[in-house]
């Protein structure tokens, strides 16, 4: 049982605040109701002590003070996980939002990131030299949290997932000790935090390779929800087969309002969301047998990469009620797609939803074994994701939710992506890292033994 902070003599803490350049946030503190809220406004979790840490120094003394006083530590970085698990009760967050930097190397086209950032202030930076980093669909995303877990994106069929894409990162271990990891330092642990999560260590900053992406073609095209089945079957025998160049990922979807033309508000769609990296004429000869299928809508042009990144932030900002379950599929065979039809049918509210991104081209072609990330054979990675900004809303968001991947999961691959997933015990996590779990639970053991990294899609150390 860890102690709760409140439980501490007072002298410690007196005593550990001169070794902190940032600022530590205390419940009798103005700004702690504040400063405890995360991206899901479901999660209402209550910190002992939150400690903004502005420098790799601040993180080495919250770990020390942590660990020597028997603390629950929670880490967070954007604070946009599901469940979340950047933040606690009763103990110590360690929070990163301080520590943030973004530096382009152009003369290999590489990129260092503080451990605070988020997406959208990593493609303001690289978006004037022309290059871009694999990375997710909402720029609020915090770069620590999609990285460790793995980072599906518009781009992971051309570049492959954010992992795929990390050279370097710095790290702060449980012992309080700073280490390098790549793949000639530490070569263990760089393989355990490209999927594992936060499990071992607490990383201050990430080294990318960047690629030359300025501009893509992209944006939505919608069909009446009534045409789901059909619409998959089509999908899946397309997309596969798709020039690496073209990702899309499909989704059942209620149109809440603006922007969006006033016809759509309301109802429901099966659509398909695209990012194309090539030109215009090759994606219009691509993209005509979906147009053949006569969509009701669509909204797909040219864009700035940090467009398409922040097409969906204003419709989901800070705040709002989230419940999220997940899966990994291979098929979108009849009867999937018939459970796709029933559920979007039925979808709660107007910005809950359900994705499917496909984990084929660059990302599938990563052995299974050449990072934590198991799953890179299976064709999707599902997301179904209830959403309100309403709380009065959370029980009906949740049912729907959960009985939609119910409804599902027997036809799924076992594991989910861990960024998509809730706190759902350790049968889960172990089934989303399949034959990985045990070499990745002896790299615990070697840097974490006393599982002081805990809040997170936990890996035990092993026996």
């Amino acid at each position: 049982m860890k102690n709760p902070v409140r439980d501490l003599n007072p002298k410690l803490i007196e005593a550990f605040t001169p070794e902190i350049r940032g600022k530590i946030i205390l419940p009798t503190d103005i700004e702690y109701n504040d400063t405890r809220k995360v991206y899901n406004g479901m999660i209402n979790k209550h910190p002992g002590m939150i400690v903004m840490c502005v420098d790799i120094a601040d993180v080495i003394a919250s770990v020390n003070f942590g660990r020597e006083n028997n603390l629950l530590i929670a880490v967070r970085g954007g604070g946009h996980n599901g469940g979340g698990l950047g933040i606690c009760n009763d103990g110590l967050v360690i929070d990163l939002s301080g520590i943030k930097f973004v530096r382009v190397d152009t003369s290999n086209n590489t990129v260092r990131v503080g451990g605070g950032n988020l997406w959208g202030e990593v493609d303001h930076a690289t978006h004037p030299f022309g290059l871009a980093v694999p990375a997710g669909i909402i720029s609020t995303t915090g770069v620590g949290g999609l990285t460790l877990g793995g980072g599906v994106g518009h781009l992971s069929r051309k570049y492959g997932l954010t992992i795929d894409n990390l050279l370097e990162a710095d790290m702060v271990l449980a012992d309080g000790s700073f280490v390098t990891v790549n793949k000639d330092q530490n070569q263990d642990l760089f393989w355990a935090i490209r999927g594992g999560g936060g499990n071992f260590g607490i990383v201050t900053s990430f080294k990318f390779q960047a690629h030359p992406i300025k501009t893509v073609i992209g944006g939505p095209i919608l069909w009446p929800i009534e045409r789901t089945e059909e619409i998959m079957a089509w999908y899946h025998s397309f997309i596969h087969s798709a020039p690496d160049e073209l990702n899309g990922f499909i989704a059942t979807m209620v149109i809440p309002g603006p922007p969006f033309p006033d016809f759509l508000h309301g109802n429901k769609f099966c659509g398909i969301v695209w990012c194309f990296t090539g030109s215009q004429d090759e994606f219009d000869k691509l993209i005509k047998p979906a147009m053949d299928l006569d969509p009701v809508f669509v909204h797909v042009g040219e864009m700035p990469y940090p467009s398409i990144q922040t097409l969906f932030d204003g419709l989901l900002p800070h705040g709002l009620q989230w419940y999220w379950r997940a899966d990994f599929f291979n098929e979108l065979s009849p009867a999937v797609s018939a459970q796709h039809l029933k559920y979007g049918s039925s979808i709660p509210t107007p910005l809950s939803q359900m994705h499917l991104y496909p984990i084929s081209g660059a990302a599938s072609r990563v052995g299974a074994e050449d990072t934590p990330w198991a799953y890179r054979d299976a064709n999707y990675a599902g997301v179904i994701v209830g959403v309100s900004p309403e709380p009065s809303d959370a029980d009906k968001i949740t049912n729907w939710c959960k009985d939609y991947w119910e409804a599902l999961h027997p036809y799924s691959s076992g594991g989910a992506y861990s960024n998509f997933m809730m706190e759902e015990g350790q049968a889960r996590v172990k089934a989303s890292y399949k034959h990985n779990y045990e070499r990745l639970s002896k790299i615990k053991k070697t840097y974490d033994p006393n599982n002081l990294f805990r809040v997170n899609q936990n890996i035990k150390p092993s026996n």
